[in-house]
């Protein structure tokens, strides 16, 4: 009885995990003041057919704090990673000089900042839902074992302590991204 228990409770805490990490990679795509290669994540280009993300097919930098410059493997590709970064609806306008691909990041508006702000926090609340989620799951497979009152109340209050730590920290991680993009 004891391993189903620690069972259900170590795969609930790697559930928790996860949606922080999913947290983690949702915010990083969530630009704040300064120009970051993470700010193009989601920007998928066409490559010989498929759909290939940027990173596998152009070497992404950012020579200053509001420049992300784009070097394709091939030059035949600068036409289709402009047409990548139009169609993944970042607000970037990029340029080409026949070598790269280059694009200015404008400044954040303070109005701007506080729509990602929003952003954020809808981020940060999937999370909490998701750990919550994991949290119902736990208790309701603790509830189908056949165990004693008292190891099922402290099964319970693990699992609760779990979800309270976790969404502490997705807290803490939406403070910390809310400063950064608030921060000019």
């Amino acid at each position: 009885m004891e391993d189903e228990i620690e069972f259900i409770i170590d795969t609930t805490k790697e559930g928790m995990d996860k949606a922080i990490d999913h947290l983690n990679k949702q915010l990083q795509n969530i630009r704040a003041g300064k120009a970051n290669p993470a700010m193009l994540g989601s920007v998928m280009v066409e490559y010989y057919g498929a759909q290939t993300p940027l990173q596998q097919v152009a070497n992404v930098n950012t020579p200053d704090a509001r420049t992300i410059s784009i070097q394709p493997f091939e030059k035949s590709l600068i036409k289709d990673i402009e047409k990548g970064i139009m169609l993944a609806n970042l607000g970037f306008n990029p340029m080409n000089n026949g070598e790269s691909v280059i694009i200015n990041v404008p400044p954040l508006t303070e109005e701007r900042r506080k729509q990602l702000t929003k952003q954020a926090k809808a981020e940060a609340e999937d999370a909490k839902i998701g750990v919550r989620n994991d949290r119902k799951s736990a208790n309701n497979e603790l509830k189908k074992l056949d165990i004693s009152e008292d190891l099922l109340r402290d099964a319970e209050n693990e699992v609760q302590e779990l979800t309270d730590a976790h969404i502490t920290r997705i807290d803490t991680i939406l403070e910390n991204k809310e400063k950064e993009i608030m921060t000019i």
